[in-house]
């Protein structure tokens, strides 16, 4: 059974490393790679179409949908992972699906947070807010700020710095918040008797 577990490991984890080179490639639109890498549409967008066809992860001109691909893939790897040496059970499937969550998560928060900071030093600094670079910054973080600021700030008027200010401190603090949550429930799920 290890054995069986280790090569299923072992196919999963190249089809993730296979699934992030065609990401990166994408970044690549104009590049013509054809030959040999025609291959990885083949392999691995089939599984990536899949994932881009729930909307709510391509809501931005950024695609989330290829993190949770990769996540799901990392979920299903450790649970045979763990399960070969543990053994399967609803405490340890639950405690990974709650992990896998957290980091798709906690790595959508900590981008757009990261966004955020570059438009505050774009804002007070004396930049070239015109070039490609800093429109890219402006169309990602425009939607996330007006979504924050609207629950922050309903009725009010506050200046740019302020609305940028407030979005990174309430998506600090939703961080921090699930980062606790999570760490609960993780210590709940001990418990088990499953």
């Amino acid at each position: 059974m290890a054995y069986l577990a280790s090569i299923l490991t072992g196919v999963i984890s190249i089809y993730m490393f296979l699934i992030f080179i065609r990401i990166l490639l994408s970044w690549f639109s104009g590049a013509d790679f054809g030959g040999p890498l025609v291959f990885l549409y083949y392999i691995c967008d089939p599984y990536l179409n899949w994932w881009r066809r729930f909307k709510i992860f391509r809501n931005s001109p950024i695609d989330f949908s290829p993190l949770l691909a990769l996540g799901f893939l990392s979920l299903l790897r450790g649970i045979v992972t763990i399960g070969a040496i543990q053994g399967i059970s609803l405490a340890l499937i639950l405690t990974l699906v709650i992990n896998s969550l957290w980091t798709v998560i906690s790595w959508v928060c900590f981008f757009f947070i990261a966004v955020l900071v570059l438009r505050l030093i774009a804002f007070l600094g004396n930049f070239n807010i015109y070039s490609p670079f800093w429109h890219l910054v402006d169309l990602v973080s425009q939607p996330v700020l007006y979504r924050i600021c609207r629950i922050l700030f309903p009725s009010r008027i506050v200046s740019y710095v302020v609305r940028i200010v407030a979005s990174i401190a309430a998506l600090l603090l939703v961080t921090a918040g699930l980062w606790a949550a999570i760490m609960f429930a993780t210590y709940l799920l001990r418990f088990l008797p499953v």
